[in-house]
C-alpha cells in the first residue's frame, strides 16, 4: 500500500492568492489611480523587488530602531552578496534619484508594487502587500505637499469614496515633542512608537514609551494634548 504524502498544498504564511474576480476589480481600481496620477503630471517608475542589503539598511534612510530592521527578508545570492526583498518603495526612489543625477527636476513619480515584511500576521495584515507611492522630488516648501493633497482628494472622488485625509507633519510633531520636553536623542524613538498607534493601540504606545525611558510626566502631557 502506497504511503500518503505528508506534503500539503498550502500557501506560505502571510501570503495569498487573488482569484480572477478579485484581480479584475483590483486592476480596474489601479487603472483609475494611474489615470489620475498622470493627469497631475506624474510618471511611472518600476524598481526591482530585490535590493542590496547595504542600500536597504542605510542609516540615512530609516532609523535602526524601526521594526523594519527585524522584519526584512534577507538572503545571499550564489556569489555571497547580501540581498533583501524591498520592504517599502520610498528608499528605492531615493536610490534611483541618487543614481540618476541627470533627472530633470522636479521629478514627479508614482509607483505601485508589492513589498515584503516578515512581521506578525493578523486580520488584514500580510507579509506581501501592495504599496502605492506618489512623490515629488526637487520642490522646496509646501507646494508639493499641497499638490499631493489635491491629487488624493480628486482620486477618491473619482473612486466614489468618502474619506478623511489626515496630514502628518514631521516638523510639527518635532515641535510638539520639544514643547513637551522630550530630549532630542529620544525624539526619533518616540516618533516610531507614536506611528504604531493604529497598530498596537493607545495603551500599547504608552507602555512602549515607558519601556523606552520617557518620563511619565511627559507621557501624561502627550496624552493631555491627545497626541496618543
Amino acid at each position: 500500500m502506497q504511503e500518503k504524502s505528508k506534503n500539503k498544498l498550502e500557501l506560505a504564511r502571510g501570503f495569498r492568492d487573488f482569484p480572477p474576480e478579485e484581480k479584475i476589480l483590483r486592476d480596474k481600481i489601479l487603472s483609475e489611480m494611474k489615470k489620475v496620477f498622470e493627469i497631475y503630471g506624474f510618471v511611472p517608475l518600476e524598481t526591482p523587488i530585490v535590493e542590496r542589503l547595504d542600500v536597504m539598511t542605510l542609516k540615512s534612510i530609516f532609523c535602526e530602531q524601526s521594526d523594519v530592521v527585524s522584519e526584512m527578508y534577507t538572503f545571499k545570492d550564489q556569489g555571497g552578496r547580501e540581498l533583501g526583498l524591498r520592504y517599502e518603495l520610498t528608499f528605492q526612489l531615493a536610490r534611483f534619484v541618487a543614481m540618476n543625477p541627470q533627472l530633470r527636476m522636479p521629478f514627479k513619480r508614482y509607483q505601485i508594487g508589492t513589498v515584503y515584511r516578515d512581521g506578525p500576521i493578523k486580520a488584514g495584515r500580510y507579509r506581501e502587500f501592495y504599496q502605492c507611492d506618489v512623490d515629488i522630488v526637487g520642490v522646496p516648501g509646501v507646494i508639493a505637499d499641497a499638490e499631493i493633497i489635491s491629487l488624493l482628494n480628486f482620486l477618491f472622488k473619482c473612486l466614489n469614496l468618502e474619506v478623511n485625509i489626515e496630514v502628518n507633519s514631521r516638523k510639527l510633531l518635532n515641535d510638539v515633542l520639544d514643547w513637551v520636553g522630550i530630549p532630542k536623542p529620544l525624539q526619533e524613538s518616540t516618533i516610531i512608537s507614536l506611528d504604531k498607534l493604529k497598530k498596537i493601540g493607545k495603551q500599547g504606545v504608552l507602555e512602549e514609551l515607558q519601556v523606552k525611558g520617557i518620563d511619565q510626566k511627559k507621557i501624561d502631557c502627550l496624552r493631555s494634548e491627545e497626541r496618543v
